[in-house]
């Protein structure tokens, strides 16, 4: 079984989604960002646009976030957004 990471999306009001996946990618200040298992730590600042969860077997999820932050360990990967609305499979590129 391949290495995962545990994931938390958090908006402000509520948990919106918890589990493990493959990868994450996010858009930051400082530019898109891929994070998978064994990931150097760190912390970003999280710019408006889509985070895209990769789970195990190829689906993906995405959520609009408006800001926040994204926090990294190697084992874990937590976002905590201003707001995280699911994004229809059909709207996705």
């Amino acid at each position: 079984m391949a290495k995962l990471l545990q994931v938390e999306l958090v908006a402000v009001e509520e948990k919106v989604w918890s589990g493990l996946a493959e990868m994450v990618i996010a858009r930051t200040t400082e530019g898109e960002l891929g994070v998978l298992p064994s990931h150097a730590p760190m912390l970003g600042q999280l710019t408006p646009g889509t985070v895209r969860i990769k789970l195990e077997g190829g689906e993906e999820l995405a959520y609009e976030v408006d800001g926040g932050f994204l926090s990294v360990t190697a084992e874990s990967v937590t976002v905590l957004a201003e707001t995280a609305l699911p994004v229809a499979a059909a709207a996705r590129h």
